[in-house]
């Protein structure tokens, strides 16, 4: 399929992974795993036998095109889609597929996060081809689900209608349920884990647009003669300024009848915060993730991380986080996700944005 076309979401602060992940350097830039690539370049590489480089679109705030340009120098500035408002996933995806439709009216898109963790390549790749193939019938919209092996609250949730198909039927979307739900769930053997990651035509995600978003849709519609001009900037900043602040699940995931999943097992993770990432890594005594200079005692299930130059001794933790990052040293509750954003909130607050 010469129409194959990727998207990759990365205009992310990551602030669940602050103080590491800055306002100025956010997670998608960082080597976070120690490959010696960022979470960008990996998914990046991870669908280079998929998709020739020249289909790859970077969606990413204004302030991050010269770190995208700067990892992918490959990438022409018109692949490159700089936003500049953060204004959730709807408008970024709308920004993306109208530009690309523009050109190619026949495209069948992926759209992925910059910032998950694939450990099985092959199988991955496998699920986006039944993805893709099933997408060019142009009348479908379709996610990729997930095998939940936890009642994870901070995920979106797909029901789907059993069948011997590849392509299943979605039945319902529930965004980030209450732990008790979530376990209901989990028990049922119907739901899957919403992986974030969607395929389509764009004959079919301009027509839900158009159905569900339809002032959104219009905006975009509205942009067409401006794309792939110098008039493409100014305008876009006008078109943000109108757009809501919404999701693509909430715009139009929730609520479109022609939505499937493709179930999907190849050792995912979003690496959405500090837990995810002592989860995936290496462990030494006591089930510690040390990245710093660091001395432990009766300590466990906790993650160290800091410059090689400090010296760190901790003594009595027991799922903690120590990060010293720069100008922060953070000492809290590894598995406490939700503080971090009242951390960052309180630091901004409080403290000035030199911190963030």
């Amino acid at each position: 399929m010469e129409n194959k076309y990727l998207v990759i979401m990365a205009g992310g602060i990551g602030s669940r992974f602050w103080p590491y992940s800055r306002n100025s350097r956010p997670k998608q830039f960082l080597d976070i795993l120690g490959t010696g690539r960022s979470l960008l370049q990996m998914t990046y590489d991870r669908f280079l036998p998929l998709i020739a480089k020249e289909r790859i679109f970077i969606v990413t705030n204004g302030i991050y095109a010269d770190q995208v340009k700067e990892q992918l120098p490959e990438l022409s500035n018109d692949q490159i889609l700089k936003e500049p408002l953060r204004r959730n996933t709807a408008p970024c995806i709308a920004y993306a597929c109208y530009k690309i439709a523009q050109k190619d009216p026949e495209a069948v898109i992926t759209v992925a996060p910059a910032d998950h963790v694939i450990f099985n390549e092959d199988s991955f790749r496998s699920v986006i081809n039944i993805g893709m193939q099933a997408a060019a019938d142009k009348d479908k919209l379709i996610t990729i689900g997930l095998k939940p092996n936890r009642p994870e609250t901070g995920f979106g949730y797909i029901q789907y209608i059993h069948s011997d198909d590849d392509v299943k039927k979605v039945k319902t979307f529930t965004e980030k349920p209450e732990r008790a739900l979530a376990e209901k769930f989990l028990e049922s053997g119907d739901f899957v884990w919403n992986s974030g990651i969607f395929v389509w035509s764009v004959a079919a995600i301009q027509e839900a647009f158009n159905q569900n978003l339809p002032e959104m849709a219009e905006l975009f519609e509205e942009m067409e003669k401006d794309f792939y001009t110098e008039t493409e900037e100014s305008a876009l900043q006008t078109t943000y300024a109108q757009c809501g602040n919404i999701s693509i699940d909430y715009g139009v995931m929730e609520k479109a009848d022609n939505v499937f999943v493709v179930l999907g097992e190849f050792g995912w993770s979003d690496l959405g915060s500090w837990n995810s990432l002592h989860e995936l890594s290496d462990k030494e005594g006591e089930n510690n993730v040390v990245q710093a200079n660091a001395l432990l005692y009766d300590t466990n299930n906790s993650i160290l991380k800091g410059p090689k130059d400090k010296l760190i001794i901790a003594q009595g933790l027991e799922g903690y986080l120590v990060a010293e990052c720069d100008n922060v040293l953070l000492i809290c509750k590894k598995d406490q996700e939700a503080k971090f954003r009242d951390f960052v909130a309180d630091v901004k607050d409080k403290k000035g944005a030199e911190f963030l």
